[in-house]
């Protein structure tokens, strides 16, 4: 399959036009001509929402316009699935893995994540295409501003990291790949149902000096055998598709409102860059598999009810899996201290910042002088009968 080249001019100067985040529109840095290229605003959730993972499950969070993809067709793209996959150049970071998607006018960078130069794969690479993208909704101004919070915020970080933040450093707009996948699920169990009841014990304790015998109730637990079945539809459980990022730092953007997602269009990524996923759709829907068992095993303890619970056994049954790929925005910078580079990213689409951060020694051994001064006088003050 032929390599896809999309190119975005303007129709007044001929310029590159580029995204406009929480618009659905195209702008020219040059001559300011506007294009649209999708109806209505996006909308951005309140900076630093709670995290509620289930806004992932909820069926009613779901963008209803993208076409869900059978899971075998996507397991099986040598047997004739060449309608859902493109042929794309990428570069490759040699220290975070992370894998970029090119253009024809890219043939060497720096890695969005981590700062390390990379240069231009040789060939291309057959890839599932995207089927939604969810556009960028804050500017760079505006996750600037949301990781100089977050920075000043940081306990015994290192000078240096302020003064970073101070500067204004550009800020990489990027789209990372993640995995999303539906299915129905039918579970059998068997396990144990755990009520408490009270047993009154005597015990021998001291009541104004003499011995006396004391009543007690002490909990104890009655345990029966159980067995049943529930059921559960999953809606767009979310799986990173990409290792660039830590698993908990990719987990501390969450939630991600995916009712927002759009069908992919080249267009919203004019002028960011898009990350190529690096985890297979099998490694991606195990991860899923994994994520549902946690869910069916709490549906199971709710079903056996009682006190306290145990599962021995879960035997589940999946029907219509699908899956989906999409990108989601994300606001990357890269900071050295001390030879090493620390990585922080913010949500594009809510403004939740998280990242890797150094930690300043001198600040900490100034802080910890301070507080054995400070116990030392407390010591001394206490000793000489003044406090």
């Amino acid at each position: 399959m032929a390599e896809m080249e999309h190119r975005f001019p303007c129709a007044q100067c001929g310029a590159s036009l580029r995204f406009q985040p929480g618009q659905q529109v195209l702008v020219c840095d040059y001559c300011g001509h506007r294009q649209d290229i999708g109806p209505g605003r996006s909308r951005a959730p309140g900076r630093q929402p709670s995290k509620d993972a289930t806004l992932q499950w909820d069926a009613s969070h779901k963008a209803p316009q993208l076409v869900e993809i059978p899971l075998d067709k996507g397991l099986h793209l040598d047997t004739g699935s060449a309608d859902i996959t493109q042929t794309v150049r990428t570069l490759s970071c040699p220290n975070c893995g992370a894998r970029v998607d090119l253009d024809d006018d890219h043939h060497a960078s720096r890695c969005p994540f981590c700062a390390t130069p990379v240069v231009t794969d040789t060939g291309a690479t057959r890839r599932i295409k995207p089927q939604g993208v969810l556009p960028f909704v804050l500017t760079e101004v505006q996750a600037r501003d949301a990781m100089k919070d977050w920075l000043g915020s940081l306990w015994f970080a290192p000078s240096g990291l302020t003064a970073y933040a101070r500067k204004d450093r550009r800020l990489t707009g990027i789209y990372s790949p993640f995995w999303t996948f539906d299915a129905r699920s039918r579970s059998r169990y068997r396990g144990q149902r755990g009520d408490t009841y009270y047993e009154t014990v005597y015990v021998t304790q001291q009541v104004n000096g003499r011995s006396q015998r004391v009543a007690r109730q002490v909990p104890k637990i009655r345990w029966r055998p159980v067995s049943g079945q529930v059921a559960r539809d999953f809606n767009d459980v979310l799986v990173p598709a990409s290792t660039a990022l830590p698993a908990a730092m990719t987990q501390a953007l969450m939630p991600w409102d995916l009712a927002q997602l759009a069908d992919y269009r080249p267009a919203f990524l004019s002028g960011f860059e898009a990350e190529g996923y690096t985890t297979p759709l099998a490694h991606g829907h195990q991860a899923a598999r994994g994520q549902m068992a946690q869910v069916i095993a709490s549906d199971a303890r709710r079903d056996i009810g009682g006190d306290h619970q145990r599962i021995d056994a879960v035997d589940s049954d999946f029907s219509a899996e699908t899956f989906k790929h999409v990108l989601l925005p994300i606001w990357t910078a890269a900071y050295r201290y001390n030879g090493k580079s620390y990585r922080f990213v913010v949500n594009g689409q809510s403004g939740r910042v998280t990242g890797e951060r150094p930690w300043s020694v001198w600040k900490i051994a100034a802080a910890a002088f301070v507080a054995l001064v400070a116990l030392a006088v407390f010591m001394y003050l206490a000793n000489s009968g003044q406090v």
